[in-house]
């Protein structure tokens, strides 16, 4: 006897699998959310600022709780992930504060070591070594002096995002971090050349989100949105 449609047994559906990307990716990506830290004394003064270690200012602390507010409106942030720097180290505590999750210091995602031109201006960095300083403007492995090039910064970013996409596969990490180890992360998931760095534009507080696929795919979702702190 046929069974009625009423009598057939109907499978449950299983777990919805997540679709292609429109660039053919499969799997669900993980998601690097690039926040920039907040304003300090020298950015005031447009001053080389590497590896010295200024804090916050007022408003960079003001610009911190805002980007936060931004960030935290982001689904399933597993991690908070910051350069060890104050004015970074800063700016994470205030998305943890509003996250409620831990944040984890990696050296790799510290700023380019500017040597014997930090704390110096574009101008008086031009005036010291006005050849090297040319030159460096647009040669990303020549280093200031006593310092990091671009290129070196490139290598170090390139394996911090190997290792972090290894530990948190599949995830939403918030990377707090400066303005050329940022640049340095989207142009690796644009797949372009060095003059990103020298024409891309980040604000202080801002975010930028890339996200990375398994298979090595890659996409930019979003460039230097500054708006909360702007506004």
């Amino acid at each position: 006897m046929t069974a009625t449609p009423s009598e057939r047994t109907v499978a449950a559906p299983g777990p919805a699998a997540t679709p292609p990307s429109w660039q053919g990716q499969q799997g669900a990506p993980t998601r690097f959310i690039l926040l920039r830290h907040g304003q300090t004394a020298l950015s005031v003064e447009r001053r080389y600022s590497g590896r010295g270690n200024p804090e916050l200012t007022e408003e960079g602390r003001r610009q911190a709780r805002t980007a936060a507010e931004r960030v935290a409106r982001e689904d399933s942030i597993a991690a908070i992930v910051t350069s060890p720097l104050s004015r970074t180290r800063s700016t994470a505590d205030e998305v943890a504060a509003r996250t409620g999750v831990e944040v984890v210091e990696h050296a790799g995602l510290i700023e380019t070591d500017f040597g014997e031109w930090e704390g110096l201006t574009f101008s008086e960095a031009a005036a010291r070594d006005p050849e090297i300083h040319r030159a460096w403007l647009s040669d990303i492995t020549l280093a200031a002096p006593g310092g990091e090039s671009f290129a070196q910064v490139a290598d170090r970013i390139a394996e911090t995002k190997n290792e972090l996409l290894e530990r948190y596969s599949g995830q939403t990490v918030v990377l707090v971090s400066h303005v050329t180890p940022i640049k340095s992360m989207l142009r690796d998931a644009l797949g372009v050349g060095p003059e990103l760095l020298f024409r891309l534009h980040l604000d202080l507080a801002s975010v930028s989100i890339a996200e990375f696929f398994a298979d090595g795919g890659s996409v930019v979702r979003l460039v230097n949105d500054a708006a909360h702190w702007r506004s």
